[in-house]
């Protein structure tokens, strides 16, 4: 009978994780999704995402071979 209930809480505990990780994925896909830029102009868009600034450039000549 002790090891039924070792058992049942051990599957307890791992379905609680997995809930628990479950739910903060969605928020944080919630949250992460951005919206379209209102009025769809291409500058709005290119102002979002990568920028190759002094930084980085100096990081990709220390990569260079």
């Amino acid at each position: 009978m002790k090891t039924k209930r070792i058992q049942d809480r051990r599957k307890f505990l791992l379905a609680a994780g997995l809930g628990g990780a479950g739910a903060a994925a969605i928020v944080a896909g919630v949250k992460g999704v951005k919206k379209a830029p209102a009025s769809g102009s291409v500058e709005a868009a290119a102002d979002d995402g990568y920028r190759e600034t002094d930084h980085i450039r100096k990081y990709y000549k220390t990569t260079q071979v």
